[in-house]
């Protein structure tokens, strides 16, 4: 009777923490929003930003946070979910917690697509976009089919594979840059290292983050009999065959998409998941929704940095996640300086 009172008790605790956890995430990324719209080269109030969001006060308010901060924002916020959701999803995939959206080359074929565009004089964000997203989707297909060539699909295969291919993708960027004119030069180099004053229609990036945490959390199950290894989930009835496959096309349509609208933005899918996994545990059910969070108000964050350090010129975001992921990151080794698979 004791013990099952006791475990009554942890289990009301554990739900508590989530609880709060969860809370606490959701206020900061509302914080993160409110700074990302108010703070800038034309600083706002909170008073001022919300009369301009809802059509009222001065019309140069107005301006600025409907037509230009905005949809910056919410394209921001939106691929920060998206690549911590994609990195949660991964290192399941891969049942190692040193996997990121980027380590199956997804980003390297969105930077040849996007670079090739560029080099062709594609100036329009929409075609560049476009660009973007078929060189992710080749890489892709490239990656899976020849992790597939004999159907022995296994982990280190499609690891090793991908490795491959991100590097054959970094040769194609190294050469393109060195052919490139000099006045195309810079705008690539912000891209390549995260630029997400190109952001151009947030509603696709929110629409696949809102649809991708659908997916995730309906086989959330199934995912947490995953991280016990596949022998184990299938034996307790997951659809092991399946469920890598969907984790695998749900990662790279998610890290696709938020490479086509911000650059290539490294950290965010490595160290939140991280983070998240230290305060929450492995329930894929809270961590994921935690993650996304988490990845969206670190992004949205960072990216406000980015515009206001030195305003008006802005710095690349993905300086700035690095520059915090990389600390993290590393204290994160001293913590555990064994790494074993999730």
């Amino acid at each position: 009777m004791r013990a099952w009172r006791n475990r009554r008790q942890g289990a009301h605790l554990n739900r508590r923490r989530a609880f709060l956890v969860l809370l606490l995430l959701t206020i900061t990324a509302a914080t993160g929003l409110l700074l990302s719209l108010a703070v800038g080269s034309f600083t706002l109030a909170p008073g001022e930003v919300g009369l301009a969001l809802i059509g009222r006060g001065d019309g140069m308010a107005q301006e600025v946070v409907r037509s230009l901060r905005l949809p910056r924002t919410l394209s921001v916020f939106a691929c920060g979910g998206l690549l911590a959701l994609a990195g949660a999803l991964m290192q399941v995939l891969l049942r190692n917690p040193l996997a990121d959206p980027y380590v199956l080359g997804i980003s390297g074929g969105a930077a040849v697509g996007a670079l090739a565009a560029m080099l062709l004089g594609v100036g329009a964000s929409l075609g560049l976009g476009a660009a973007a997203f078929a060189g992710a989707l080749l890489a892709m297909a490239l990656v899976f089919g020849l992790a597939h060539g004999d159907g022995s699909w296994t982990q280190t295969r499609l690891l090793l594979t991908g490795v491959i291919v991100a590097a054959g993708c970094g040769a194609a960027v190294a050469l393109m840059l060195s052919l490139a004119p000099e006045q195309q030069l810079r705008g690539m180099l912000f891209w390549l290292m995260g630029d997400a004053s190109q952001a151009g229609d947030p509603r696709l990036p929110l629409l696949v983050l809102a649809l991708g945490l659908a997916v995730a959390l309906f086989f959330a199950r199934d995912l947490n009999l995953l991280t016990r290894g596949p022998l184990l989930a299938a034996t307790l009835g997951a659809n092991v065959t399946r469920l890598r496959l969907l984790l695998y096309f749900l990662a790279s349509l998610l890290t696709a998409t938020a490479v086509t609208s911000v650059g290539s933005v490294g950290f965010v899918g490595l160290v939140v998941p991280h983070l998240v996994r230290l305060a929450l545990g492995n329930d894929q059910r809270l961590l994921l929704p935690a993650a996304t969070l988490a990845g969206a108000a670190l992004l949205t964050l960072a990216d406000t940095l980015a515009r206001s350090v030195i305003a008006p010129q802005q710095l690349p975001v993905g300086v700035l996640t690095a520059l915090i992921g990389v600390p993290v990151f590393l204290l994160l080794l001293a913590r555990a300086p064994r790494v074993e698979p999730a």
